[in-house]
């Protein structure tokens, strides 16, 4: 049988982007995940919403840090000789999110406890929730959505977006708020988002988090600590990881620099 990975984890408030060489499972039995699949069709992972994530595609998403959600990776080599009774390579055709109904998500409920209980069995558990989700995008194709679908016809206002967010840099900033500002679904707004403005929404969040942090550090008269609570990072390690990535150069050293007056 084909080794598989089920873990149970809570994501975290840390937003990731990065894509991996194995297909990935994700389902929550509760609390909600921000997540965007190629830049496009973003929403949410939750007690009611799956996502599917084929191997190599690049994916982001942010956690609220009390969610519990269940992540299967399965490795794409020795796909072959898998269980005939599961089609993984159909299964993970396309990047998707699916509808999770109430006997789904009482199974994903129930096999959580089990691999807590038993993580021994991680493997044969994993096999169970593949097949019981196998079937139900069989029984119900309508209940799996493609990411990519493109927005048209609406258009944003981002002097209000920004005027809102430079007011909420030290807070929880979720897609729905957003979408309630611009009277568009969640879903809906993340396209139209991602079409506009070229990225998705959770990462304009963070890079206006980083170049508000960079006047701030660069000014010089706040402790980095401080500097990154003001920008709604939970500690300043997460801060100076996120801050070298954008601007690739620590937080301490780009405090060297000339001072901004």
């Amino acid at each position: 049988m084909l080794p598989l990975e089920l873990r149970s984890c809570n994501l975290d408030h840390e937003h990731v982007a990065h894509s991996h060489d194995h297909h990935q499972l994700i389902l929550a039995t509760s609390g909600v995940t921000e997540l965007a699949l190629e830049g496009r069709g973003g929403g949410q992972v939750t007690s009611r919403r799956g996502c599917l994530i084929p191997c190599s595609r690049a994916h982001e998403y942010q956690g609220d840090g009390s969610n519990c959600t269940l992540v299967l990776d399965i490795p794409v080599t020795g796909l072959t000789p898998l269980d005939k009774n599961t089609d993984i390579e159909r299964l993970f055709d396309t990047p998707r999110f699916f509808n999770v109904p109430p006997a789904l998500n009482q199974l994903a409920h129930s096999l959580a406890y089990q691999l807590e209980q038993c993580p021994a069995l991680q493997n044969e558990i994993a096999m169970l929730l593949l097949r019981a989700l196998e079937v139900y995008l069989q029984d119900s194709p309508a209940g799996s959505q493609p990411a990519g679908t493109r927005c048209v016809t609406q258009r944003l206002d981002m002097g209000r977006l920004n005027a809102w967010l430079d007011q909420h840099l030290a807070d929880e900033v979720r897609v729905e708020q957003l979408a309630g500002l611009c009277a568009l679904s969640p879903g809906h707004f993340h396209v139209c988002f991602r079409d506009m403005v070229g990225m998705t929404p959770l990462a304009y969040v963070q890079r206006r988090r980083l170049e508000h942090a960079r006047t701030l550090v660069q000014k010089r008269s706040l402790s980095l600590g401080h500097v990154a609570a003001l920008v709604g990072f939970r500690d300043q390690g997460s801060f100076s990881r996120a801050y070298r990535r954008y601007f690739d150069v620590s937080p301490s050293r780009d405090r060297q620099s000339p001072l901004v007056i």
